[in-house]
C-alpha cells in the first residue's frame, strides 16, 4: 500500500490529484504529517487553501472539537503563527517518540523568508470512531519555535 501511495504522488499529474487524499488505515504516523506538510507547502495547489483542506482532512476528532469548523480552521491557519507553514520551502520530520496509539514528531521547517522555524507534532490513532477508526490523525502541533533566522 504504501509503495503504491508513493507511486501515484510520483506519476499522477497534479490536476487528477485535486481530490483530497483521505484518512485510512493504512496510512502510517509519518506518512499523514508527510501529506499534511506536502500539501501545506504547496496550499493554493490545486485551488485556493487546498493545503489547508487537506491538512483538515487528516485533523484528530477531538482536535477538530477545537479548531473546527473548516472555515475557523482555515482562518486559524492564516492570521496566527500557524501561516508560516503556508508556502514554506522546506520540511524535515523526525520522530521523538512511537507507541502504538501515539507518535511524536518534531518539524523542522524553513518558511518562505527563509527563517527556520520547529514544531511539536503529534499524530493519534483513532480508536472510538466509526469512521477514522484505526487511523492515524494530528491531534495536537505546537506553536513554532524558531530556530534560526534567514539568512
Amino acid at each position: 500500500m504504501r509503495l503504491l501511495f508513493t507511486l501515484l504522488i510520483l506519476i499522477l499529474p497534479k490536476t487528477t490529484l485535486a481530490e483530497l487524499i483521505k484518512p485510512h488505515p493504512d496510512f502510517l504516523p509519518e506518512e499523514v504529517v508527510l501529506i499534511q506538510l506536502n500539501a501545506l507547502q504547496k496550499n493554493n495547489t490545486p485551488f485556493q487553501n487546498a493545503g489547508i483542506e487537506q491538512t483538515w482532512e487528516f485533523a484528530h476528532p477531538n482536535n477538530r472539537k477545537f479548531t473546527g469548523p473548516l472555515s475557523k480552521f482555515v482562518s486559524m491557519m492564516q492570521k496566527t503563527s500557524y501561516s508560516i507553514m503556508l508556502n514554506h520551502i522546506e520540511h524535515n520530520i523526525l520522530l521523538v517518540k512511537y507507541s502504538d496509539i501515539q507518535a511524536i514528531f518534531f518539524i523542522e521547517l524553513i518558511d518562505n523568508n527563509g527563517a527556520k522555524m520547529g514544531f511539536k507534532w503529534i499524530v493519534e490513532k483513532v480508536l472510538d470512531n466509526d469512521e477514522y477508526k484505526n487511523c492515524w490523525m494530528t491531534s495536537s502541533v505546537s506553536l513554532p519555535i524558531k530556530l534560526s533566522q534567514s539568512a
